[in-house]
C-alpha cells in the first residue's frame, strides 16, 4: 500500500481561493457588455413650396418690331429678368412670352388738334396689351394671367452710379466688391438685350425720317419693355431643404453684397413727400458661397431722404431714397446700411444716379442744337424783302420761297414747308418761323423741367455696405415669427405661403 501524496498547505489554500472566486462569479451571472453611443436622429427636411406668388412682376421685352394695325394683333417677347421661387430659378432669362394687343384706345380731340399743329395727322394710340403664355426652355407651355403695369411699354436702360464718383471710406473693400457685382450685372443686362434685337442706328434713322411725315404708321420697337404682374400664382412643385441649409437663412449679408430688388412703392418727385416710406422686394435670392442668406421674397424698407419737384426754367426733379431695414421670410427685421447702386429707367427720361443714391432727371444736350436750328430757320425766313414778283425777279422769288419754307419747317415741319412755298407771303413764313423758334426755346429752357418717376416694379440694384444686426424683439417692423420646428421622427410642415408672398 502506497502512501498518499503529500500536498503542501500553501497550494491547497490557493486552490481553495480560486474555487471560491469562480463560484462567486457564477452566482453573480454574466457581466453586461458596455453600451455603444447611439447617433442622434437626423432632423427631417423642411418642405418648401416652389411658388411664384401673385403680384410678382414679369419683365417682358418685345423681340420683334411690330407695326400696330388692330386689336388682337399678336406680340412676341422674351423674359429679361430671371424669376425665382424661394431659392430656385424657375423662369430663366430668354423664356419666350406670347401676348397680344388687347385694345387701341381712341385719341382725344384735343390731342388730335395739338398733333395736327405739329404736322402729325396720325397721332399714336395708347395701347392695352396682355401676355398669356410662357414657353419654358424645356418646351413646356405655362399659361399665365397678368396685368401690365401702367407707365410701362418703353425703351429701358440700366443706370448705374459711376465708380469714379465714390468717395474713399473705411468700407473700400465692400465698395470694391459692390462695383464688381455692378459690372457683372451690367454685362448680363447687355447680353440679355442682345437677344431682343434692339434697333440699330440705320433703323432708327429710318424711323426718325418716317416720324417727320404728316401721316405715319405706329410701331412698337423691338426692345420695348413691359412690366406685367401675375394675377395668379405659378406652382413649380416643392423642394426639401435640410436643417443645415435652412440655418443660414436670415443671417447678416456679407458687406459688399449686391441684391436685385423690385420697387413696391411707386415714386414721383412731383407728388412723393419727404420721409415717405419706401419698400422693395428681392427678385433674386442672395447666396454667400453655397449658403442661402436671403431667399426671393425678402423685403427691404426705407424712406425718402430728400425730394425736389421740377420747376420752371428747366429745373429738373430730384429724388433720394435710402434703405435701412431688411426683413427675410423668417420675419425678424434687421438694420442694414444699404445704398441704391443701379436702377432701370426709360431712355427718354435721362435719369442720372449719383454716388449717394440720389436720382435726378437731366436735360438732353441736343436741346441746344434743336433750339439753335429753330432760331436759324426763323432768321432765314425774314431774310430779304418780299418785293414785286415777276419774270424778271425769278431769283428773288426763289430766295423768298426758300426763306418762307425755312420758317415753315421751324414751325410746322413738312406742312409748314408746303405752306411757305405755296403762300406768297413773307409775313406768313416769318410768323411760322418765330412760332417754331419760340416753341423750341420755351420747351427746352423756360418750361417746367422733367420729373423723376419710378413706377411700381422698377428694377433696382441695392448694395449692402455694412454689418446688419437684428432688431430687438417686439419691434414694430417685426413680422410673423418663423414656423416652429417639427417634432422628432415627423415630416416638417411646409413654410407658410405668406412667407413667399409679397
Amino acid at each position: 500500500m502506497q502512501p498518499a501524496p503529500f500536498i503542501p498547505l500553501r497550494f491547497f489554500c490557493a486552490a481553495l481561493c480560486l474555487l471560491a472566486s469562480a463560484g462567486w462569479a457564477a452566482a453573480q451571472g454574466p457581466r453586461p457588455a458596455a453600451a455603444s453611443p447611439q447617433p442622434a436622429p437626423a432632423s427631417p427636411p423642411i418642405i418648401v413650396p416652389l411658388v411664384v406668388p401673385a403680384g410678382m412682376p414679369i419683365q417682358v421685352a418685345l423681340d420683334k418690331e411690330v407695326r400696330v394695325r388692330q386689336a388682337g394683333q399678336p406680340l412676341h417677347g422674351r423674359v429679361v429678368q430671371p424669376i425665382y421661387a424661394f431659392d430656385q430659378l424657375v423662369v430663366p432669362v430668354g423664356t419666350q412670352v406670347i401676348g397680344k394687343i388687347l385694345k387701341k384706345e381712341d385719341v382725344s380731340g384735343k390731342q388730335r388738334t395739338l398733333s395736327a399743329l405739329n404736322a402729325d395727322f396720325t397721332p399714336s394710340h395708347k395701347l392695352d396689351v396682355e401676355f398669356d403664355e410662357l414657353i419654358l426652355p424645356s418646351g413646356k407651355h405655362v399659361p399665365v394671367h397678368v396685368t401690365v403695369t401702367p407707365g410701362s411699354g418703353q425703351m429701358i436702360e440700366l443706370v448705374s452710379a459711376g465708380a469714379g464718383e465714390k468717395k474713399k471710406t473705411p468700407k473700400d473693400a465692400a465698395a470694391k466688391k459692390i462695383a464688381e457685382a455692378k459690372q457683372q450685372a451690367s454685362r448680363q443686362w447687355q447680353d440679355t438685350m442682345k437677344q431682343v434685337k434692339a434697333p440699330g442706328k440705320i433703323h432708327r434713322i429710318e424711323r426718325y425720317a418716317i416720324g417727320q411725315l404728316p401721316a405715319r404708321p405706329q410701331y412698337l420697337d423691338s426692345g420695348t419693355l413691359y412690366l406685367a404682374e401675375l394675377q395668379q400664382p405659378l406652382d413649380f412643385g416643392a423642394e426639401h431643404l435640410t436643417a443645415d441649409a435652412a440655418s443660414s437663412i436670415g443671417s447678416p449679408p456679407p458687406p459688399g453684397s449686391l441684391v436685385h430688388a423690385l420697387l413696391v412703392t411707386p415714386l414721383n418727385s412731383a407728388t412723393t413727400q419727404k420721409g415717405a416710406e419706401v419698400e422693395a422686394i428681392l427678385s433674386q435670392p442672395l447666396f454667400d458661397g453655397h449658403k442661402l442668406i436671403l431667399p426671393q421674397g425678402s423685403r427691404l424698407r426705407g424712406s425718402v431722404l430728400a425730394v425736389q419737384p421740377a420747376r420752371h426754367w428747366s429745373h429738373n426733379g430730384q429724388l433720394r431714397i435710402v434703405f435701412h431695414e431688411l426683413i427675410p421670410p423668417s420675419g425678424l427685421a434687421q438694420r442694414v446700411d444699404a445704398s441704391l447702386e443701379g436702377l432701370q429707367a426709360g431712355q427718354q427720361d435721362h435719369v442720372h444716379l449719383d454716388s449717394e443714391g440720389g436720382a435726378q432727371a437731366t436735360s438732353p444736350k441736343t436741346r441746344y442744337l434743336t433750339s439753335g436750328i429753330a432760331i436759324a430757320l426763323a432768321a432765314a425766313s425774314s431774310g430779304g424783302p418780299d418785293g414785286e414778283r415777276g419774270v424778271n425777279n425769278a431769283g428773288a422769288n426763289a430766295g423768298d420761297a426758300s426763306g418762307r419754307a425755312a420758317g415753315g419747317a421751324a414751325g410746322f415741319k413738312l406742312i409748314g414747308i408746303a405752306l411757305g412755298i405755296l403762300v406768297h407771303s413773307q409775313p406768313v413764313g416769318m410768323a411760322m418761323g418765330v412760332y417754331g423758334a419760340s416753341q423750341s426755346v420755351y420747351s427746352h429752357f423756360i418750361a417746367r423741367g422733367h420729373e423723376v418717376v419710378f413706377p411700381k416694379n422698377t428694377g433696382m440694384e441695392i448694395g449692402i455696405g455694412g454689418r446688419v444686426t437684428p432688431q430687438p424683439q417686439g419691434s414694430p417692423a417685426q413680422s410673423a415669427p418663423a414656423p416652429p420646428p417639427a417634432a422628432p421622427h415627423q415630416a416638417a410642415p411646409p413654410l407658410p405661403a405668406q412667407a413667399l408672398k409679397r
